[in-house]
């Protein structure tokens, strides 16, 4: 079967590979669509970040090449002995998140600050840019019958949106701040109308992504190349938002999104990092701000799904592009580069 590997940064191939079969407690599914995440996006031009090279992951048991893909969706083509709750031809999203289940994080309930952390189609095992992908019982999430498949490839994306609102100090009727329009900040949008956010303050320098936010539902959408956004938005605010929302990995962004928080505000870091980023810590001081990161998510999958019954998080409105895995990279890959008015480009898997 045909599956796009990672073999080095900007060293993406499609290759003919050996499809891979069941065991005890897997599923076998014929991958329909699957997303292109920044995440992929950073494997691509800097990576290593979560591909193991010199050794092999301790829960994928994967090393490089691995085949790439974790945003992906399909239909469940073959059960492994011992696996019940699911049936031959249900269509299904991919919860991709390999997690030890025996590490204080884990016994604790939150699987994704696992000690051991990775994730399918970066960390090893069978990712989505293939024909066919093989993953264990747990990961997979049955769709609702009223979405349509491709929705399912959004589900992880979202999941991370979502997740990152959940855990953050915003309340209904708060003010927040979203540094960043790509697929992720754009989904974090639509989670805080979810939460109820009486203003949502956007900055993105694309032209094409600020008038998307406003689309799902921002109150203002600035260019940071244009002025000083931080002044931007306190003019808005008076004091600054509650809660800002950093989805670029781009070191001068951080302490933008800090200094646009009120005092006591917080900054959720949502981003996968390829540098260091620093900030003078007195911002943070003198105003009793506070920082907090978030990784992925954890028992939001049947919440996304949900709200997706209802119109939020649309593929209409989010996928921009649909390709064959044939042209991942140029298509893909290296057009999300080039093309800032890109949001998310969805991969179709070969027949």
């Amino acid at each position: 079967m045909k599956a796009a590997r990672w073999h080095s940064a900007k060293d993406i191939r499609v290759e003919d590979i050996d499809e891979p079969a069941p065991g005890p407690g897997q599923v076998k599914i014929k991958v329909a669509w699957t997303g292109i995440c920044g995440s992929d996006l950073h494997e691509y031009l800097a990576g290593p970040i979560f591909v193991p090279v010199q050794a092999e992951h301790p829960l994928s048991h994967g090393k490089a090449p691995i085949t790439m893909g974790h945003e992906y969706c399909g239909t469940v083509t073959e059960l492994g002995e011992g696996v019940d709750g699911l049936a031959i031809g249900d269509r299904v999203a991919i919860e991709p998140i390999f997690a030890c289940d025996a590490c204080p994080p884990c016994r604790d309930g939150k699987y994704n600050l696992c000690e051991h952390l990775g994730f399918v189609g970066l960390s090893g095992g069978h990712g989505g840019f293939a024909t066919y992908s093989v993953v264990p019982a747990r990961m997979v999430h049955k769709m609702p019958d009223s979405l349509s498949i491709e929705q399912g490839a959004l589900v992880e994306p979202a999941a991370v949106a979502l997740h990152a609102v959940r855990i953050s100090r915003f309340k209904a009727g708060d003010r927040a701040a979203v540094f960043g329009a790509g697929p992720i900040g754009l989904l974090v949008v639509e989670a805080l109308r979810i939460a109820g956010a009486s203003e949502i303050h956007v900055v993105e320098p694309s032209e094409q992504r600020r008038r998307k936010a406003l689309d799902l539902g921002a109150t203002a959408a600035f260019d940071p190349g244009a002025g000083d956004p931080v002044q931007a938005i306190r003019e808005r605010t008076t004091t600054g938002v509650e809660v800002a929302f950093e989805v670029t990995g781009v070191p001068a962004v951080l302490p933008q999104a800090i200094n646009a928080t009120r005092y006591e505000g917080q900054t959720l870091v949502v981003s996968i990092w390829e540098s260091e980023a620093s900030f003078q810590p007195n911002t943070v001081v003198l105003r009793e701000r506070d920082i907090k990161g978030t990784i992925a998510y954890r028992n939001v999958y049947p919440a996304v799904m949900s709200l997706m019954e209802r119109g939020y998080f649309s593929a209409e409105k989010l996928v921009t592009k649909r390709i064959r895995l044939d042209d991942i990279v140029r298509d893909g890959f290296d057009a999300l580069v080039a093309e800032k008015s890109q949001i998310k480009i969805l991969v179709e898997a070969p027949a």
